[in-house]
């Protein structure tokens, strides 16, 4: 099972029909939207599906609920050394959970910035220049739920106080979390209200049709097929997110995806073993980059063939995803990321005060933390 978009369909499909080529083995590919795909319970999927794309912050609740496989089997250290040496940031280690590794990355991705190369001469650097072009009506920025606490995660550690880092178990000190929700406020106020019912796929969407005018999305979780060359009316090029701060692109969100084996499989061996090769160098810099997929391993994302081929996407957004911030993974974060994101769009629409959203905000992470 994966999610529904050439991104995460189609490398899957490629790859498995070369996988089949090379060992008999017969793959068949699922999908769901992306919105199931970030909230649909993974236990369900393990009890009907032996392999799972899934998102690094399920591995608490799935390490509970004892329904994936680890990946760290015996005799394969020296493979796991290699995607470890490969891995782009952090993504490696976000499937790391209780000493376990319960997913490969096999796609890796952060907020970025989307820009169009045909609309401005470069992408803003600084976060000033972001709101002059917001109030101009350049400017769209997903903020469907979990994208708005996406982005409050990011502007966060942009700034210097990124989340989980306060004491108490909060999620953030309330002076850092006020002046992160004012930035979110003011911007939120000069873009089209519909942002609030946008996923990035939405905002992409927007931003490739023929005649649109929107220029950019500062914060946007990057997806490289935007960024080919006749993949829709107009190109989307990609780049590291502007600095709210003083460090440059650092604290993006990181996303991307793991593959991870069912603990519930028949053909528990087999699907570890094509686990093992799907996330490798070799495959992920050639079938699976060539399919349409982004891929999670170093090698693919410092190809110059792969680079050429997608305007650079991965060469402009590498500082980006290397400075990229590890979201909660515990067992009851999910709930958590739903219900923080919705307050958060309540807070902005309604223009609640600053302190009470922040406050709500770390009181659903302390409760969050319970389980």
């Amino acid at each position: 099972m994966t999610w529904s978009h050439p991104r995460g369909f189609d490398p899957m499909v490629a790859c498995s029909r070369l996988w089949k080529e090379q060992t008999g083995v017969d793959i068949e590919w699922e999908k769901r939207s992306l919105q199931d795909f970030e909230s649909f319970p993974v236990k369900q999927l393990a009890r009907e599906y032996d392999l799972i794309v899934i998102d690094h912050p399920h591995v608490g609740q799935i390490t509970a609920e004892n329904c994936l496989a680890p990946l760290d089997i015996s005799g394969r250290q020296p493979e796991r050394d290699a995607l470890l040496n490969g891995s782009v940031g952090q993504s490696y280690q976000s499937y790391r959970w209780q000493g376990r590794q319960w997913a490969f990355p096999i796609d890796t991705a952060a907020q970025v910035a989307a820009w169009r190369p045909d609309l401005l001469e470069q992408p803003p650097v600084a976060w000033d220049d972001v709101l002059t072009l917001a109030r101009d009506g350049r400017i769209l920025l997903p903020l469907r739920p979990p994208h708005t606490l996406m982005t409050f995660y990011t502007l966060s550690a942009n700034m210097g106080s990124a989340c989980v880092a306060s004491k108490l178990g909060d999620l953030i000190d309330a002076a850092s979390g006020e002046e992160t929700f004012q930035l979110m406020r003011e911007i939120s106020s000069l873009i089209d209200p519909a942002c609030f019912g946008m996923d990035p796929i939405a905002v992409l969407e927007r931003m490739a049709a023929a005649y649109s005018t929107i220029a950019y999305s500062p914060l946007i979780y990057g997806y490289v097929n935007y960024a080919v060359q006749g993949f829709r009316p107009n190109l989307v090029a990609f780049a590291d997110i502007p600095s709210a701060g003083t460090n440059g692109p650092v604290g993006s969100a990181l996303g991307g995806t793991g593959i991870a084996v069912s603990a519930f499989s028949q053909e528990r061996s087999l699907a570890i073993d094509f686990a093992y090769w799907v996330a490798s160098g070799k495959v992920q810099r050639g079938t699976y980059a060539s399919a349409g997929g982004q891929p999670g391993h170093a090698d693919a994302w410092e190809d110059k063939i792969v680079n050429a081929a997608t305007t650079d996407f991965y060469k402009a957004t590498r500082r980006t995803l290397e400075a990229a911030w590890v979201r909660p993974r515990h067992n009851g974060y999910m709930d958590f990321q739903q219900a923080a994101s919705e307050r958060l769009n309540e807070g902005l629409c309604r223009t609640h005060d600053a302190a009470m959203v922040v406050d709500d905000l770390n009181r659903l992470f302390r409760l969050s933390l319970t389980r």
